[in-house]
């Protein structure tokens, strides 16, 4: 069970990824990203941030390229939020196949 502490700085660290990647995929131009869920671990030192990626067929490259790109998304992270938290959490990312297990029932009703 998360604490209030913990799911604000999960919807504070989702917010302000969510422009993040919003900015940095208009540049690239070739996935979407959204980041779907945020968990924080309870002393706030880890984020486990799941991302969705559209289309699903270049989410592991896309997930890869993301975790390459951990520091620097980390610091521009930090840039946003430094007035909000002290320390800020180190970052994973996870792909979140959620939208495409849902399709897939979709798929195996309609049969």
């Amino acid at each position: 069970m998360e604490t209030t502490r913990q799911l604000k700085i999960a919807r504070l660290i989702q917010k302000e990824l969510s422009e993040i990647f919003r900015i940095e995929t208009s540049k690239m131009g070739n996935a979407l990203v959204s980041v779907s869920t945020v968990r924080v671990s309870p002393d706030l030192s880890i984020a486990r941030i799941y991302l969705s990626v559209f289309p699903s067929g270049k989410a592991q490259e896309t997930i890869d390229t993301v975790n390459r790109m951990t520091k620097s998304i980390r610091y521009n992270l930090a840039q946003k939020v430094r007035y909000q938290l002290r320390k800020t959490p180190e970052l994973t990312f996870f792909l979140d196949d959620s939208l495409d297990y849902i399709d897939h029932i979709d798929q195996l009703l309609k049969q």
